[in-house]
C-alpha cells in the first residue's frame, strides 16, 4: 500500500436541527445524539479531524446552525469541518470566526462555480473543502460520461454533471480536499465505493477523503488502497460498532500509516 502521508480518520456528525442524524441513501434519518458530546468522544478517542454537515440548511433554504457549530468547535482540539447552507465567502468568514478551521461547499458550488474560487483567493485553498454527493447515473436517465452524477440539496436533485468531472474542475479553481459521499452507500454498511474513488484519484491530485459504507473495520484499507486520504465514517461510531482506535489499528496492520 502505496501511502506516504498519515491516513486521517474522521467520524462525521451529520446535523438537522441541532441534533445529531443518521440514515440511509441519504433518507429515513433516525436521532443519533447530540453533536456536542458525541464531538467530546472523538476527540477523545483520538479522531484526527471532526467533520459537521448540516445537511438540511441547502434543502431548507437557511444558513448553518451557527451556535451548535460554536458549541461544537469549543469541545474538539482538532481541526472541525464544516459544511451545510454555505453559500457565500461572508459565509465562510462567519464559520471561521464561530470555531471551524475548513469549510465544506457544495450546492452553492454547482449553481456558480465561481464561488470555489472566490473562496481559496480570499482564505487559502487549505479552508475549502469541496463536498461532492455522488450517485451512478439512475436508470431511464441519460448516464454520464463516468457513470457518476452530482447531486444536490443533500442528495434530493440530480444535476446531470458528470461526478468525475466535476470533481477535476473544482479541483482546478482552488478546493484544497475533496469530500467524496457516495449516496449508493451511504449508511449501508457494505464498505466503501472503491471504483467512485479510484475514478476521482486519477484525475486530482488533492487529498480525497472516502465517505459512505463503512460497516466492518476490512473497509477502511481498501479505501485507501483506491486512492482515499482520509476515511470517513458516522453510524459505526456513533452507535459505538468501532472505535476510531479500531479502525486506526486496522489500517496499521495493513500497511497504511496512522498517526
Amino acid at each position: 500500500m502505496l501511502v506516504s502521508l498519515a491516513v486521517r480518520v474522521i467520524p462525521c456528525l451529520d446535523v438537522d436541527a441541532g441534533r445529531v442524524v443518521k440514515g440511509v441513501n441519504f433518507t429515513g434519518l433516525r436521532d443519533a445524539g447530540d453533536p456536542v458530546e458525541l464531538a467530546r468522544r472523538y476527540d477523545a478517542q483520538g479522531a484526527d479531524e471532526l467533520v459537521f454537515l448540516d445537511v438540511t440548511a441547502s434543502s431548507g433554504d437557511r444558513e448553518t446552525t451557527y451556535e451548535v457549530v460554536r458549541r461544537t468547535a469549543e469541545q474538539v482540539f482538532i481541526p472541525l469541518t464544516v459544511g451545510g447552507g454555505v453559500r457565500s465567502p461572508a459565509d465562510v468568514d462567519r464559520l471561521l470566526r464561530n470555531g471551524a478551521d475548513k469549510v465544506g461547499v457544495n450546492t452553492a458550488a454547482i449553481a456558480r462555480p465561481e464561488l470555489v474560487a472566490e473562496i481559496a483567493d480570499r482564505f487559502g485553498n487549505q479552508v475549502l473543502v469541496v463536498s461532492l454527493d455522488v450517485r451512478r447515473t439512475p436508470p431511464g436517465e441519460p448516464a454520464t460520461e463516468s457513470g457518476f452524477e452530482v447531486t444536490t440539496h443533500g442528495g434530493r436533485r440530480g444535476t446531470g454533471t458528470d461526478a468525475v468531472a466535476w470533481a477535476a474542475r473544482v479541483a482546478e479553481l482552488g478546493a484544497g480536499e475533496l469530500l467524496l459521499n457516495s449516496m449508493d452507500a451511504d449508511g449501508t454498511e457494505a464498505g466503501y465505493d472503491l471504483e467512485l474513488i479510484t475514478a476521482v484519484r486519477q484525475v486530482v491530485a488533492v487529498p480525497v477523503v472516502a465517505s459512505g459504507g463503512a460497516g466492518r473495520l476490512e473497509h477502511f484499507a481498501p479505501a485507501v488502497g483506491a486512492g482515499a486520504d482520509a476515511v470517513l465514517a458516522a453510524s459505526v461510531f456513533h452507535f459505538e460498532a468501532l472505535t476510531v482506535a479500531d479502525v486506526k489499528a486496522a489500517l496499521r496492520d495493513a500497511g497504511a500509516p496512522v498517526r
